[in-house]
This record gives structure tokens, C-alpha cells and sequence, in this order.
């Protein structure tokens, strides 16, 4: 697939003589980028996102680089520990001289180092964490992110579920920054658009440590019409199976945050849920006509001898972004790449994408369908892509979200 650019012509040369820090590559060699991630505690979405970016690297590279340099990444594992991360974080941007940071699946880690880049202000691309707190409650002018937020696709699921009977809903969520983000967006969207709805019980397992008979059976106990789940990974099991064994599924709408991704849809298998409305993405149904989606899911494969999951998408998206906004500064200095990511569009699998420049946000969407077993697995149906620009508060409510800059 070749890789668009969109260069402003912007001068860019006044901001040399800022304090900020500069990259200390030289001209004709690579252009390094630190990347931090949960390699070995989630490799089921970071090891496909490590791919994904190694495939766009190779296309970027093969196309000429940026700046008439290689783009390269340096890959860490923090373990999925905030602490860890943080000091990553420190070595590649000290020692290891790479010009910019991206990474983090868990959002408290993605938060940690978006604070870390506010105090030090080096740029962070959050590319996975969700928590709404990385460009809003939490947010700074030195972090940007890719993919829609908690607010977002729980919005999504919310006008899907107006659009229903159910009347008295139960959620259950990991207990922390991005599962909190998730029930509460959900719960005012909802709202919103259905004011005679009520939340009947609240479930809040801790992360990968759930009680999954405890949480049916708490769940089935509050009677509700429908369910919103906002588990993942390994908890995402547990929770299918012991629901499917006590019934608690039967005759309830059920809506799924990420529940329809590969990474956890797939290891499923015949227990994968019926009837489910959720975000994930149906890479095995692209047909021509879906264009660079089909282009993308064709590279992977024939690249990997594998398909491809949502990390994938994610991983190759964020080396587009960051090579676009190379090419857009003009220059590996800091805050001309900060500069550059602000309102920096560019062409990806799934359409232009906007980083907007009120709040560092990517406009990114989700895929959102119904699950449904086919050849004895689980697949999304009835699916349709939905541009994140649609599901994003106003300029108004960001700053009233977004602490003064």
C-alpha cells in the first residue's frame, strides 16, 4: 500500500532555538522511536500490534523513509508496570536518543507516561490505552492518541442500545481507569438518549483476577433486561463460559466493549457468544470494494503467513501517524513534531484519520456488529464502520473536560 504524506509548508525554523529537547540521531541515519509495551503480559494484542508496525515500517522505509531518513522503532517490555514504563521511558529518550514515545495497551500505564511527557515534555503517542483521562481529565499538550477512547465506542453501543426495549441494564467492568471510563460513558450516553433507563447493579472485578461464578450469579440476582460488558482477555472467558452455563445470557441484550476483537473473540471458539452487539473488527469479511481495508488485510497476511487482529490495525496505523507527522515537521526536533501532530490527517486502513488540535484526539472509529458462530467460531455480523469524528463531545464540553493549558 503506498503511504501518503501531507506536507503544510509550514517554517518551522523559528522553534530551533527552543529549550525543548532535541534528537540526537544526525542526518542519514535512522530515525528512532521508543515503543512501550506489555509484551509478555498481553502478547495475545501487542505481539499483532508489534507486527503491524514492523509492516508499515518495511512499506514506509521501502517508499523512502521520512525526511529522506529510515524510520525505526525500539521495542521495550514494562510488564505491563507503570513504574517500569516510566523508566523506559527515561532511557530511550536519554540515553538510547529516540525523538518521540509511543505504546501501552493498560491505560493506567499509557497515563503514567503521558504524565512523564507533560513534565518532561517529550511527545507520546498513546496508540491503544483507552481511558478517556489521556486526552481529556489528564490530558497535555505533548500527548496524543489514536484509537477511540472509552467515550467513544461506548457511545456507540449506547445509541445501539436506545434504540431496544431494555429498560433496567447491569454492568460489569474491570476495576480501573479505562473499565470506570467505560461504564460511566456509557451510563450517560444511555441516558441521554433514553432517560427512563436504570442501572440495577454495578460489577467490578479486579483486572485478569475475576470471580466469574460470583459475577454471574451477582448479575443474574439484579434481574436486569440487558448487560453491558466492558471484560477482556482473559476475564472476557471466564465470563462467557460461566454465563453460558447458568443461562444468564438467555432472553438479555447483551453489549460488548472490544468484545468482538480477534485477540479475545477468537479464543472462544464454539463458546464464543450469539446475538452480542460489540466493537471489534471483522478483518475476514473485507471484500474489494472495502478498498485499503482489504489492502491492508492482504499485506498482513501475505507478510505474516497469520491474520490479522485489531492490534495489527492499531500497530500499523501508528507508524503511519508518526511518519506522517515526520514528514509534516520537517524535522525530528520536539516541538515541531508536537506542532505537526496537531490537525495532522492521514490516509489509513479505515479512512483519513484527524488528530484534532482542541484536545490531541485521533478520529479514529470502530467497527460495530453483532457476534455470531460460524465453522464453530466466533465472527462479527451485520457490521458497519463508525467514524469516531461522530461520537466526540464538542468543542465546548472538551474544555470544560480538558484542565487549561
Amino acid at each position: 500500500m503506498q503511504r501518503k504524506t501531507f506536507l503544510n509548508g509550514l517554517m518551522l525554523a523559528a522553534l530551533l532555538g527552543s529549550t525543548a529537547p532535541m534528537a540526537f540521531a544526525q542526518d542519514g541515519e535512522p530515525i528512532l522511536i521508543g515503543e512501550i509495551n506489555h509484551y509478555k503480559r498481553m502478547a495475545a494484542f501487542a505481539e499483532p500490534y508489534k507486527k503491524g508496525i514492523e509492516l508499515a515500517l518495511e512499506e514506509i522505509n521501502a517508499d523512502g523513509g521520512v525526511i529522506d531518513r529510515p524510520l525505526e522503532f525500539i521495542f521495550r517490555d514494562d510488564q505491563g508496570d507503570p513504574g517500569e514504563a516510566i523508566k523506559i521511558a527515561e532511557e530511550l529518550m536519554t540515553r538510547d536518543g529516540t525523538v518521540m514515545l509511543t505504546g501501552s495497551i493498560l491505560s493506567n500505564v499509557g497515563l503514567a507516561i503521558a504524565s512523564l511527557a507533560a513534565e518532561k515534555q517529550w511527545v507520546y503517542l498513546a496508540s491503544e490505552p483507552l481511558a478517556d483521562a489521556v486526552t481529556w481529565g489528564a490530558g497535555n499538550p505533548y500527548t496524543f492518541r489514536l484509537r477511540s477512547s472509552t467515550y467513544m465506542q461506548a457511545a456507540m453501543l449506547a445509541e445501539a442500545a436506545a434504540k431496544t426495549d431494555a429498560v433496567k441494564y447491569a454492568t460489569i467492568a474491570p476495576n480501573y481507569a479505562y473499565g470506570k471510563d467505560a461504564v460511566a460513558a456509557f451510563k450517560e450516553v444511555l441516558t441521554e438518549l433514553k432517560p427512563d433507563v436504570e442501572f440495577v447493579a454495578e460489577q467490578w472485578p479486579a483486572l485478569f483476577k475475576i470471580d466469574s461464578g460470583a459475577e454471574v450469579q451477582a448479575l443474574e440476582r439484579s434481574k436486569p433486561d440487558a448487560i453491558y460488558n466492558v471484560t477482556f482477555g482473559t476475564d472476557l472467558a471466564k465470563f462467557v463460559r460461566d454465563g453460558n452455563t447458568r443461562g444468564l445470557f438467555e432472553g438479555r441484550e447483551v453489549y460488548g466493549l472490544l468484545s468482538g476483537e480477534p485477540e479475545y473473540l477468537e479464543p472462544l471458539g464454539g463458546e464464543a457468544p450469539e446475538g452480542w452487539v460489540v466493537t471489534g473488527y471483522p478483518w475476514y469479511d473485507f471484500t474489494e470494494e472495502d478498498g485499503a481495508n482489504k489492502t491492508f488485510v492482504d499485506a498482513y497476511q501475505a507478510r505474516w503467513d497469520e491474520t490479522p487482529k485489531l492490534g495489527s490495525l492499531v500497530g500499523y496505523m501508528t507508524a503511519q501517524s508518526i511518519a506522517a507527522a515526520l514528514d509534516r515537521a520537517g524535522s525530528t526536533e520536539t516541538e515541531a513534531i508536537r506542532q505537526a501532530f496537531e490537525g495532522l490527517t492521514f490516509d489509513s486502513p479505515v479512512g483519513e484519520i484527524l488528530y484534532r488540535e482542541i484536545d490531541n484526539q485521533a478520529t479514529m472509529g470502530a467497527f460495530v456488529g453483532t457476534t455470531a458462530l460460524k465453522d464453530g467460531a466466533g465472527v462479527m455480523v451485520d457490521w458497519s464502520y463508525l467514524d469516531g469524528a461522530d461520537y466526540l463531545p464538542s468543542d465546548e464540553e472538551v474544555k470544560k473536560l480538558r484542565p487549561s493549558e
